[in-house]
């Protein structure tokens, strides 16, 4: 049997995260797997995909940009990292682009709420923060509430009232970018009718 060490090395170089497949090329197989995760050392995150267990990292952020690095953080969980939002989403809202596969998402934890978007406004507006110790690729405030005027039917009525105010006292918002973005995202009108009226 080899060591713990052994492993996680291996998890280490695959990003901490590894599909069934990859396993099998690095000569670890079934046994081995399920001996890891009775013992706390991996965990399976969905069908034929593990991860290693990092027991000083409690945030799901590492899992979400494992399992999706492509996604781009949006609309609930970035107002929240924006703090245009005091409500901690129940679900991770994630921008993928429209092409990407359905199933993917079809995962028990944690819990994704994906936007399916045309690559051609994909990444208008994208930047990286950091959450948790984290590298990430989140939409930048501008394009998150030029999001929300998008979507305002579907989100809840406090939270987008809430959102529109604090962009508006917000001093680091960019109203040219605003309006750049609504263009191609067809939300100028919008954007001109709900913010306008608060310059």
């Amino acid at each position: 049997m080899k060591s713990v060490e052994h492993y996680k090395e291996i998890f280490e170089r695959h990003g901490g995260m590894m599909r069934r497949m990859q396993l099998e090329d690095e000569r670890v197989y079934y046994q081995d797997i399920q001996r890891l995760i009775r013992d706390g050392h991996i965990e399976k995150v969905r069908y034929g995909y593990y991860q290693w267990v990092d027991p000083d990292d409690f945030s799901e952020v590492g899992t979400i940009i494992r399992l999706f690095p492509d996604a781009i953080l949006c609309m609930d969980t970035a107002l929240r990292y924006y703090g245009y939002s005091d409500r901690t989403p129940g679900e991770w809202h994630l921008a993928v682009s429209k092409d990407s596969g359905k199933s993917r998402f079809n995962i028990d934890y944690p819990f994704v709420k994906p936007y399916y978007v045309a690559p051609s406004v994909l990444e208008l507006g994208l930047t990286t923060g950091e959450l948790d110790g984290h590298s990430i690729r989140i939409y930048d405030k501008d394009r998150v509430i030029c999001d929300c005027l998008r979507y305002r039917n579907k989100m809840d009525k406090e939270i987008f009232n809430k959102a529109i105010q604090n962009y508006i006292n917000d001093t680091s918002k960019s109203i040219p970018k605003l309006l750049e973005y609504a263009e191609p995202l067809r939300t100028k009108k919008l954007a001109k009718e709900l913010i306008g009226v608060w310059l």
